[in-house]
């Protein structure tokens, strides 16, 4: 296989990037010739097959993500660093439960960041992304973005690109940031001057708050509400099609059968999120704007609980109190939820089914 120093279509890139953003073209092509291909990286951005896939359970996600070993990283990772985590909190209005929940899922407090070179990651998914992705040429091109601003990084601040290290995604530091997400979101939180995810806590719980905050994070507004389904009926078809992107007010949500509890008086609105648990039925959360901001730090719903979850444990155990976690509330049975979409409302219209074609 030919090296990307010598592909064609890795060439013409760097002479596009090279015009268009004044890096050294020669320069730019001695990093291409550097870069090695790492087979592994396609096929784990491969999806599986429907046929092997397993139905995802929220509760066996949970497991993997928060345990004792976690927790107790957590607790020590907080006792450290208790003082930038309450000044991130106040700069930014994120909780320091959720930031060290984000850090913990991520790397595990540092100790999981990643052992591949950026550089061949990012090469490698720029110009060798599997074909059979769903989406490939969309995600080709996100990741060619992600490797010029990687070299772009480099060439600006002249550090050499084949030494950082991270996922087989590229994803760099205790937060896991994207080489564009550094670019844009990651702050020198310990005033040294530099922004250095990888040695520097500081810096990276100043840029996880920072990066919440540019994704709409609400400061003191909850994360998410517990269910209550209504006995009169629940449009599920409904309050689940916008997915995780928040769009209901509490008024709506009680229209289509599904009262936010403690919400009721939310200023912001409200999404519906199901969590498949295997061959068990789903359950579900009443998630807001802020369960809506963690998922942009990781398109997943799972993901934003588990942060959620692992920061709500590791604040229990540091302060030796119960955990304050509150598990997702499984739909009654149809037969106990009356006609789909029955208006709670007095006089208001029944929501009319989904088409089945």
């Amino acid at each position: 296989m030919l090296s990307y120093g010598q592909r064609a279509d890795a060439q013409s890139w760097a002479q596009e990037v090279s015009q268009r953003l004044g890096i050294d073209l020669d320069w730019l092509q001695q990093q291409l010739a550097r870069a090695r291909f790492l087979p592994q990286v396609p096929r784990l951005m491969t999806p599986a097959p429907k046929a092997t896939s397993t139905a995802p359970d929220w509760g066996s996600y949970r497991s993997r993500l928060i345990d004792a070993t976690r927790i107790r990283a957590g607790v020590r990772f907080w006792d450290q660093h208790a003082d930038t985590l309450a000044r991130a909190e106040a700069t930014y209005g994120v909780p320091a439960s959720v930031i060290v929940g984000i850090i913990g899922v991520e790397t595990l407090y540092g100790q999981q960041m990643g052992k591949l070179r950026v550089l061949d990651s990012l090469s490698t998914l720029a110009f060798d992304f599997p074909s059979a992705h769903p989406r490939a040429a969309q995600r080709q091109a996100y990741f060619r973005g992600e490797l010029e601003q990687f070299l772009l990084t480099a060439w600006r601040e002249r550090r050499d690109p084949t030494e950082p290290r991270g996922s087989y995604a590229g994803a760099m530091g205790l937060g896991q940031f994207m080489p564009s997400s550094i670019e844009k979101w990651a702050v020198d939180f310990d005033g040294d001057g530099r922004v250095d995810l990888f040695h520097s806590a500081q810096d990276a719980i100043g840029s996880v708050a920072n990066y919440l905050r540019a994704h709409g994070w609400q400061a003191g507004q909850p994360v998410w509400y517990a269910p209550m389904f209504s006995s009169l009926g629940v449009d599920l078809a409904t309050l689940l099609a916008p997915d995780i992107l928040p769009t209901f007010s509490a008024a709506d949500m009680v229209h289509h059968g599904v009262i936010p509890q403690g919400g009721m008086q939310h200023p912001g609105l409200l999404a519906l999120v199901e969590l498949k648990n295997g061959n068990n039925p789903p359950s579900y959360i009443v998630g807001t704007q802020n369960f809506y901001a963690i998922t942009r730090y990781n398109w997943s719903s799972y993901y934003a609980l588990a942060v959620y979850d692992l920061g709500q444990e590791v604040a229990a155990a540091r302060t030796g109190t119960a955990s304050a976690t509150v598990q997702p509330v499984p739909a009654p049975p149809p037969e106990e939820l009356g006609t789909a979409g029955a208006a709670l409302q007095e006089g208001a219209p029944a929501a009319e089914p989904a088409p089945t074609y």
